[in-house]
């Protein structure tokens, strides 16, 4: 082994040795080639099995022409040891001082007895190789498979920590966010970035229909025929030339949207296809949860028994109420109301018996108010209203057709009907006064309506000073 031969090899095994991705490598084999001998271009190739497509390592992987002679090397590749001047060999067991004429050849890449890809060397001009030089390639050839299969290792085993940190993080938006409108986008960008090849979209179903909800346009008209052709049993389904995949999102049997997947170069790999399938299937329970959460999040805002506003949700109500009042300077009025005897309901006919009451008189609130009023259960047998845009003179009228409609309906008991009535008062927001002193003074009110007999309306008029 000459000089040259040797520093070739040395330079090769050096590099087998730095931290660096299938780029980086095939562009440093270019760098020591061309101190080692002239050459027109180098090209490393992996055989993708998943898609039986050779694939070109230095550029971004991408899919070579099967008309390419790339592919009768590789196939010529498995049984000899080069292939020389498009013509398969086999290495003589004597090296001898041969040479060869060669103008290009292919070296097999080798793990174990499998052929996985090759190394095609085209030359400027017609280059004379020794037997020898020919033997060196073999042991260039070995190095380099295996530091092609340590980086496609760690290639894929990024790949795998991305797909579970996509995993986790698609789990944990439930953790912040619980809006669909919010969420989806997030779990899109997510897809996208992590299947960076392919288009992905993001689709919800409502009233029997797909609606795009990420990103904000589609105009692949085969994406929407296949949607159609989804049902509660599909799995998945694939565009002919495997480019478009539609995986559905599911919850309880029934299909609640679909993530699709497109690309305009290759088809989906079986690698990509499991992939979608567990990222879907991830963000459907992350989307069933957040629809979930979010129901829950409702009802902590209602109250359970009557379906209004719990005091919680009544108090954040009040500050929004009072803000936009004040700046806007309309009016706002505040009602008070009591149950009367409603201890005596509970003592008489059980606590059950209770609730129906309370049930009752809320669905007698809810009915005799506008959409703009905001009535709660305050506590126990307390309601409290707002009406915006109300004066004290209507909030009077409504109160009393309230009053009214309360004690001329029956309450249906388990075998008897029952008849209840409420108290009431009521106040005007004065300008200088907080929510909490509006509420002070209709509680006042309420107060002189208990004392006064019940079963009556009472105004309180004197403002904060």
């Amino acid at each position: 082994m000459n000089t040259k031969e040797f520093q070739f090899l040395s330079n090769i095994s050096e590099l087998t040795t730095k931290e660096i991705d299938i780029s980086e490598l095939c562009s440093e084999l270019k760098k020591i080639f061309s101190e080692y001998i002239s050459f027109q271009n180098l090209s490393l190739y992996i055989f993708d099995d998943v898609t039986n497509t050779l694939r070109n390592c230095a550029d971004n992987w991408c899919v070579i022409d099967d008309k390419d002679d790339a592919y009768e090397a590789f196939e010529n590749l498995k049984e000899h040891d080069f292939v020389i001047n498009k013509k398969a060999y086999k290495l003589p067991p004597q090296l001898g001082d041969i040479k060869i004429k060669i103008t290009s050849f292919a070296i097999p890449l080798v793990k174990g007895e499998k052929v996985f890809g090759l190394i095609k060397i085209d030359f400027n001009n017609e280059e004379a190789l020794s037997i020898f030089a020919l033997q060196v390639m073999k042991i260039f050839a070995a190095e380099i498979s295996l530091k092609i299969q340590n980086i496609v290792l760690n290639e894929q085993s990024k790949i795998n920590v991305d797909f579970h940190d996509s995993m986790k993080n698609i789990a944990k938006i439930i953790e912040t966010q619980y809006e669909l409108n919010y969420i989806v986008p997030l779990i899109g960008e997510m897809l996208d970035r992590f299947i960076s090849d392919h288009l992905i979209y993001v689709f919800l179903k409502q009233d029997e229909n797909f609606n795009l909800v990420w990103p904000k346009a589609c105009n692949d008209t085969r994406i929407y025929e296949i949607l159609s052709k989804l049902n509660n049993d599909t799995e998945y389904l694939m565009t002919s030339d495997n480019k478009i995949g539609a995986f559905p999102l599911m919850s309880d049997g029934e299909i609640t949207g679909c993530i699709v997947a497109r690309s305009t170069l290759d088809s989906l790999s079986k690698r990509d296809i499991s992939y979608l399938e567990q990222l879907t299937r991830q963000s459907a329970i992350t989307i069933n949860r957040a629809n979930t959460y979010s129901k829950v999040l409702q009802y902590a805002t209602l109250d359970a028994l009557t379906n209004l506003n719990n005091r919680r949700q009544f108090e954040v109500r009040l500050g929004q109420e009072i803000a936009t009042t004040k700046r806007q300077k309309n009016p706002l009025c505040a009602m008070m109301i009591d149950i009367d005897f409603f201890k005596k309901v509970n003592d008489t006919y059980g606590h059950a018996s209770g609730d129906i009451v309370l049930r009752t008189v809320a669905q007698i609130i809810k009915e005799h108010l506008r959409e703009s009023d905001i009535p709660s259960r305050y506590g126990g047998e307390e309601f409290a209203i707002l009406l915006p845009f109300t004066h004290i003179e209507e909030a009077q009228i409504v109160g009393e057709r309230l009053r009214k409609a309360v004690e001329e309906t029956p309450v249906c008991l388990d075998k008897m009907n029952i008849n209840v009535t409420i108290s009431m008062g009521l106040a005007e927001l004065d300008s200088n006064e907080s929510g909490e002193d509006l509420f002070k003074r209709a509680d006042k009110a309420l107060y002189e309506a208990k004392e006064s007999g019940r079963n009556r309306v009472c105004i309180d008029k004197n403002a904060k000073p």
